[in-house]
């Protein structure tokens, strides 16, 4: 009940917090391997949502070709095991070419995902789970959960009490197979040892990522970033909740329904990239595959990519 992902020995990683400086490295790590590029962004995956995303150029894409950018529109939710099948398919046909594999980007559910596969699990079963919702609006508010609790306590103890959508699917699983969604999820928490696999993390210290975050945010609005969301609300004003959730964008509609100023708004994009970067850090930490490569100042991408290679 996985979706089996083999790249964790058959393929390259390259990842990083937001504005670390991963484009330029994986572009010089693919030249040199003889690799195409398969974006590991959950935001560059949606079209027109360009200058937020900080997707690679047509230049660079002429240079190396990229992969599962620009696949959804902005009104359309795009899943983690949509993005294991899509990365699959493309990972078959850059082989196919006798090419390399390079996944490049900073999702870490993502690169989790692609690292140790998804629990996928049994098909929905509506009926089971309207009849749970009838039954508990008559119950005590905290039912489901503490009926969770009965025969997954494992679970129950992860889940809040009012997360309804995953309490029901965890009572579904156990309804469905008899075994508790948290035995069945555990493949998802194994990991193999960094030496084992090519994954490669950007880090830099803090302050100085702090510093590249703003400048790349106040090169986001000075390129357009509000007439750029200006016109994604013009031709997909029901944006998903998967594209809303992309830094930036959220920020930027509340600017035009007049929530914040414009310096506001820049002042919460950063903040809130910033605090981003440091859940990319805490994920890329609980990885046992990420192999750490400290960045300082200015770098020469061709040096960085030569060291990832003979690591």
């Amino acid at each position: 009940m996985t979706i089996a992902v083999p790249f964790a020995t058959d393929a390259w990683f390259l990842s990083g917090a937001t504005a670390v400086g991963k484009s330029a490295v994986g572009l010089a790590l693919a030249q040199r391997l003889g690799a195409e590029i398969i974006s590991m962004d959950s935001m560059a995956l949606f079209r027109g949502m360009d200058i937020g995303t900080a997707k690679p150029t047509r230049a660079e894409r002429g240079r190396i070709p990229h992969h599962l950018i620009d696949v959804a529109a902005p009104h359309e939710d795009f899943s983690l095991a949509q993005y294991l099948d899509a990365a699959k398919q493309v990972a078959i046909e850059i082989k196919a070419r006798s090419r390399r594999v390079l996944f490049v980007g900073g999702t870490p559910l993502y690169l989790k995902g692609l690292l140790r596969g998804v629990f996928e699990g049994p098909t929905a079963d509506w009926d089971f789970r309207r009849a749970v919702m009838a039954e508990a609006t008559s119950r005590e508010p905290d039912w489901m959960h503490k009926k969770l609790a009965e025969v997954d306590p494992i679970a129950a103890a992860r889940l809040h009490p009012n997360d309804a959508r995953r309490i029901i699917r965890a009572l579904e699983v156990f309804e469905k197979t008899g075994q508790t969604i948290s035995s069945l999820q555990q493949q998802f928490e194994r990991g193999l040892p960094a030496d084992a696999c090519r994954v490669f993390v950007l880090d830099r210290p803090r302050e100085e990522l702090h510093a590249r975050i703003d400048c790349r945010v106040d090169a986001m609005f000075a390129d357009g970033l509000v007439d750029e969301v200006r016109q994604l609300l013009t031709h997909s004003p029901e944006m998903s909740r998967t594209a809303r959730q992309a830094v930036g964008y959220a920020e930027v509609i509340d600017y035009l329904h007049d929530e914040h100023d414009l310096t506001a708004t820049i002042t919460l994009v950063k903040t809130h990239s910033r605090q981003l970067a440091k859940r990319q850090a805490t994920w890329f930490r609980s990885l046992s595959e990420c192999r750490f490569m400290p960045l300082v100042g200015e770098v020469d991408a061709e040096a960085v990519a030569e060291q990832i290679q003979l690591a």
